[in-house]
């Protein structure tokens, strides 16, 4: 079964080529690798001790960040090698500050496994949620390389709970430790016999939780509230937008909306904007503008969510209508936010818990987003009660990252 996974990477490494002429985000991801070697030969010397932490992409790399940050904090003279196999994470983080090298992770081909690994030498490995590289499994396996995974999810449906999952399974003894996100993933490892298990939560709740000690302070959307109840509208789609336009086009209400879309393409921030009847301005156009004067505030940028969703009143968190599903919520949250999302959250253990809980509301259709928007507008104490339950949710689930280190504190480096 090697042989076939072995295969298919050669084929797929075949076809990105050619596949690259065509599609932008294929480009990025087969130029980026030719470098990586080069990358890690200038940068990093043998004599250097260095750890290594994987993230599949952006979403992977702001899990891992409390612990990439603690890592580094207890092990100084370590050089921190960050890798990324998304062009979504590597494009947004290449430029980031906590790692000493950034890279994309070359394809998972035997003699990538080996060159990369010759060449970074880690004397630690983590990987960040999920990615279960085989080769590169192998090879830290046979290099006794100490290997752990954080934030992990196991899901029965994933190939290692299948009968002709036998050479996944075997490339989970690479792993020194799991550190899994709940029981249920728990109780999967152990009926694979795994008992270096611990459930030490989700390290997002670390990160967003920081998040409240910045200075999260933007003048520009300060002025633009000017006092007046705000919802923010973070890392929408189209099938969010097409809900959300009829609602703010319709609202008699004396309320503001900002609109910090998923894609900001500019062919569709102007189709978003030309379809809003509202007074509504565009971030790339704000200069000599009075902010106060607008009821939309269309964010044509990227960096800057998080701070604003401090100034929401409500959240509404996009996504909820594809696959796999919501997007973040734990920003929002920690901010003390009432949440509402689309249909789609059941992979995700921190929506589920906040639906749940009654602090986050899930709609299908425009009559549930209309009954949600009214219950937050019109009553402030039932605004203030489920923003109170998103705040406390964050901070009863802190502490992940302090497990972790602790567990490898004592582990010889």
């Amino acid at each position: 079964m090697l042989f076939l996974y072995n295969t298919a990477i050669q084929i797929a490494r075949l076809l990105l080529k050619p596949l690259s002429f065509f599609n932008p985000k294929i480009k990025l991801f087969v130029a980026g690798r030719k470098v990586v070697f080069t990358i890690l030969e200038q940068k990093i010397k043998p004599s250097d001790k260095t750890i290594w932490f994987h993230a599949a992409s952006l979403g992977e790399y702001e899990q891992g960040l409390p612990v990439i940050e603690k890592v580094k904090e207890q092990f100084p003279n370590h050089k921190i090698i960050l890798t990324f196999f998304s062009p979504s994470g590597y494009e947004v983080r290449s430029n980031n500050t906590v790692a000493d090298v950034t890279v994309y992770l070359p394809l998972d081909t035997k003699s990538n496994a080996e060159n990369f690994i010759k060449l970074a030498h880690p004397e630690m490995v983590f990987f960040i949620k999920y990615e279960f590289w085989l080769n590169y499994l192998n090879e830290l396996k046979k290099q006794h390389i100490p290997t752990y995974l954080i934030s992990g999810i196991f899901r029965e449906n994933q190939m290692f709970f299948k009968w002709y999952g036998g050479f996944y399974r075997k490339a989970l003894d690479a792993f020194t430790y799991f550190f899994v996100q709940n029981e249920s993933s728990k109780k999967l490892l152990l009926q694979l016999g795994k008992t270096n298990v611990a459930v030490s939560g989700d390290t997002r709740f670390d990160r967003v939780a920081t998040i409240l000690e910045k200075d999260n302070t933007l003048d520009f959307i300060s002025e633009f509230k000017n006092d007046t109840l705000t919802v923010v509208v973070g890392s929408s789609w189209p099938k969010d937008e097409s809900l959300l336009i009829d609602y703010i086009n319709s609202t008699k209400h004396r309320i503001k909306f900002i609109i910090a879309p998923h894609n900001i393409k500019s062919e569709q921030i102007h189709q978003l904007k030309s379809k809003i009847s509202k007074k509504t301005l565009l971030y790339s156009e704000k200069a000599s503008k009075k902010l106060a004067d607008f009821d939309v505030f269309i964010i044509d940028t990227v960096g800057i969510l998080t701070k604003i969703y401090s100034y929401a009143d409500i959240a509404y968190v996009g996504g909820g209508y594809g696959n796999p599903g919501v997007h973040n919520i734990l920003e929002p949250a920690t901010f003390g936010v009432p949440i509402i999302i689309g249909p789609n959250y059941s992979h995700f253990a921190e929506a589920t818990a906040l639906v749940n809980m009654g602090g986050c509301t899930s709609i299908k259709n425009y009559r549930e987003l209309n009954a949600a928007f009214e219950d937050l507008i019109l009553n402030e104490d039932f605004r203030s009660e489920k923003g109170h339950i998103c705040h406390t949710f964050v901070l009863m689930n802190k502490g992940a990252t302090e497990l972790i280190l602790k567990n490898i504190s004592n582990d010889p480096i």
